[in-house]
């Protein structure tokens, strides 16, 4: 038997794989710092939106309970890539053990997934709330959204177990070095010296499931909610009912836009590896900070409700007193 051969039939399972990400990069330590003050700032944003919601009662609603899965995987997502990305290049510990960097990978992904598909869900409430306003009531409730959110978390996490699985039918006998911020998935099945077509098809298909399937169906829906305002008389009433959906279309613009365009730009042209893995790791963190910020800020029954949380803390105090 020649070295070929022998090469194709021995199946090569790493112990680690390397983590390259940030790599040459003047001042890097600055960026860690501002990804760590992102990572604060998300977990209280997204903590603190999720406790209003909570608390005040007539927030207990299913555009309400949307917003609250967001942030609840806002948070989670963060979780699983900051803390890691920091403890790897901050502290120099670029070696990741093969099984966690397949649990690295699955959690990133999966709560990309979330995110992407809770849009759709916050685009489904709006456009049942201007096209069919009368039955909105009976259409979107609590447990019909319950529903949908769960079926978001049970399909992306069978989609997403199968995806990482067929990593373990992979040898890597080659270079184990990752070059990313992350145990990406393309880049680490890439990494492979067997036949890794199957991973390929794999990745592409989740790449649509997440990337491009839900900003289509959410555009979809903003050309039924576009035809449901032109029917209306009301000048007055287009721009309140837009103004309901404008929310929804920043938090969209935020998630979907700079993936797009970091996507397009690699594919389209050059982009240097150190640009790339940036833009890469904004994508991924700066839209989990700002999403709160948006419903915490800008919407007023949050704002209220806010309001009434530290009122009540007064009355309270002063009670006691």
């Amino acid at each position: 038997m020649g070295p070929e051969e022998k090469l194709n039939t021995t199946f090569v399972r790493p112990a680690r794989f390397y983590l390259r990400g940030f790599t040459n990069i003047p001042h890097v330590k600055y960026y860690y710092v501002f990804l760590c003050f992102v990572y604060i700032l998300t977990v209280l944003g997204n903590g603190f939106l999720m406790l209003v919601i909570y608390l005040v009662e007539a927030l207990h609603t299913p555009k309400y309970m949307i917003v609250f899965n967001l942030a609840l995987v806002d948070l989670c997502g963060s979780t699983a890539l900051i803390p890691k990305l920091l403890d790897s290049f901050l502290f120099n510990r670029r070696y990741i053990v093969y099984e966690a960097c397949l649990s690295y990978m699955f959690f990133v992904l999966f709560f990309g997934g979330l995110q992407s598909w809770t849009l759709v869900t916050m685009a489904f409430d709006r456009l049942i709330a201007i096209c069919f306003p009368l039955r909105y009531h009976s259409i979107v409730t609590n447990q019909v959204i319950g529903v949908m959110l769960m079926f978001s978390w049970v399909v992306i996490t069978g989609a997403l177990t199968c995806l990482v699985k067929l990593i373990d039918r992979l040898s890597f006998c080659g270079s184990l070095v990752v070059k990313s911020f992350f145990c990406d998935h393309t880049l680490v099945h890439g990494l492979a010296c067997n036949d890794n077509s199957l991973n390929f098809l794999i990745s592409y298909t989740g790449f649509f499931a997440f990337i491009c399937i839900p900003p289509l169906l959410i555009v979809l829906t903003y050309v039924c909610i576009s035809v449901a305002l032109t029917r209306i008389a009301s000048g007055e009433e287009r721009l309140k009912a837009f103004k309901t959906c404008s929310y929804h279309l920043i938090l969209v613009t935020i998630f979907f836009l700079p993936v797009l365009c970091n996507t397009i730009v690699s594919v389209a042209s050059f982009i240097h590896p150190n640009a790339r893995i940036i833009n890469a790791s904004l994508t991924l963190t700066i839209p989990a900070l700002l999403n709160p910020i948006v419903y915490a800020l800008k919407t007023e029954e949050v704002l209220n409700s806010t309001k009434k949380i530290f009122k009540r803390k007064k009355i309270n105090k002063a009670t006691k007193k």
